[in-house]
């Protein structure tokens, strides 16, 4: 079963692009193919999951162990033909001095051949050095091709490859022009998100089309094929309880930050997920509960204001003791209002407090948490006090009434004000970290034991 990892030798070399062309043009060979990223992202995921027509996977060296890592990749790839894997920022960027937690670690546990993509522009007789650094740092990975991006014609293209073919014992698997049609609009946060552009599907068949041109797909395959065998754990399955819960989600332009993952586990768990949309839905659904996750709520505030229904039906059920999850944006929406561009907006109200858009991150990055004697959740067994997740967020929660209590203390990060995270009111949790279910944060196990108790 092949698989092949997509680094690069820094951030924003076209990684991404590339990585959802190939899927693309994979798919349209008649292969299923499972992506996976590397490290914590939404929205990355969300483009692949569209290109493939299957959940994309994170893979996370601070959130997992490396058994989970391991037993993550083999249940996605039972029922793949091949794997893409995209990494973040460059092959050997991490969080650690000796790289346990870079990209050329998890390429390293995965024994998986490596495709190093290079923004050439400005480059010639230079990328050589490059390349042979790339090789020369950790004989663990194995680099088994160069793919160019942005070059800048056909001369700039034979020269690069002539540099190559004579410094180097790399292939060059594929040289992809400089275009701006292959650009995906970028955002505050990093790519948009595929579930706001209504031009994704479009621009998903451009990028395979451009990427099966200009990338040998058939080198690729051959390359990837050239590893070993995977270990798929037994499936797990669902549990069954007499009385199912119902968890509402919204699903829509302002919230699409959910993992994959994540909503698997609340089905096996005896959920019945009721997805509704913030912008169009006049009524909540009925539900025991609510789980409200991130996205760009600060794109479509207007909007959100304008469903004053929805919004008073929410409130209501916060009011009236409904159990609720939310994460950053979710936590945006439940806020008292929105500032942003020297506009303001009303919110659901439910947290007393406003939301203030700023030009630069006010968290962002890995976080660890500990939680407080407030957490409303029950502990679980397996479970921790001690919490590693992540933030990215813009905005900041101001204005917030000072007997607030919170759920967690933040050990690294910024939280909701530097040192704690996670507002509580009544039944609500609402915080800036998001959460996975992993290792030793059962959160999901927890939250629906909440919500049980509270129905009862």
């Amino acid at each position: 079963m092949p698989y092949f990892f997509i680094s690069a030798a820094h951030k924003s070399s076209g990684k991404t692009t590339l990585s959802i062309g190939l899927t693309a043009a994979l798919c349209r060979r008649g292969m299923q193919v499972q992506t996976f990223k590397k490290g914590p992202d939404y929205i990355d995921p969300l483009w692949l999951t569209a290109a493939s027509g299957r959940p994309c996977e994170n893979l996370d060296f601070f959130t997992m162990s490396r058994q989970e890592i391991a037993d993550e990749f083999g249940r996605a790839m039972a029922t793949a033909d091949i794997g893409v894997i995209e990494g973040n920022k460059g092959l050997y960027d991490g969080l650690d001095l000796d790289g346990s937690n870079s990209n050329a670690a998890l390429a390293a546990q995965l024994q998986s051949p490596v495709f190093l993509v290079i923004d050439a522009r400005g480059m010639t007789r230079g990328i050589a050095p490059l390349i042979l650094g790339y090789q020369a740092f950790d004989p663990e990975v194995r680099i088994a091709g160069v793919i160019l991006n942005k070059v800048g014609g056909s001369r700039h293209e034979a020269k690069l490859c002539n540099v190559i073919n004579h410094y180097t014992d790399l292939p060059v698997v594929g040289a992809v022009h400089n275009s701006p049609e292959l650009i995906i609009d970028e955002r505050h946060l990093g790519l948009m998100p595929s579930n706001e552009s209504a031009l994704a599907e479009k621009k998903i068949a451009l990028l395979g089309e451009k990427v099966a041109e200009q990338v040998d797909l058939d080198r690729i395959l051959e390359i990837a094929a050239d590893v070993p065998a995977i270990d798929h754990p037994e499936p797990t399955e669902p549990r069954s309880y007499p009385e199912p819960l119902r968890i509402g989600y919204p699903r829509d332009r302002a919230f699409g930050f959910y993992y994959p993952g994540d909503l698997r586990k609340l089905g096996n768990q005896g959920v019945e997920l009721v997805a509704f949309d913030t912008l169009q839905d006049s009524h909540l659904p009925p539900v025991d509960g609510l789980f409200i996750g991130g996205g760009f709520p600060e794109m479509v505030m207007d909007e959100l204001e304008a469903n004053v229904s929805l919004r008073g039906e929410i409130r209501d059920f916060i009011e009236q003791g409904g159990p609720v999850y939310a994460e950053c944006g979710g936590l945006m929406y439940l806020a008292r209002s929105m500032q942003w561009q020297g506009r303001r907006c009303e919110m659901v109200g439910a947290i007393p407090g406003d939301v203030v858009m700023h030009d630069r991150p006010q968290g962002r990055g890995y976080v660890r948490l500990e939680e407080t004697d407030a957490s409303p959740w029950p502990k679980v067994p397996g479970s921790s006090s001690g919490i590693a997740a992540h933030e990215f967020h813009y905005s900041a929660l101001e204005q917030l009434d000072p007997s607030i209590r919170f759920a967690y203390r933040v050990t690294r990060g910024t939280g909701i004000d530097g040192t704690h995270d996670g507002v509580i009111y009544k039944n609500l949790l609402a915080s800036y970290t998001h959460l996975r279910d992993v290792g030793g944060n059962h959160w999901i196990e927890r939250f629906l034991a909440h919500v049980r108790a509270c129905r009862k």
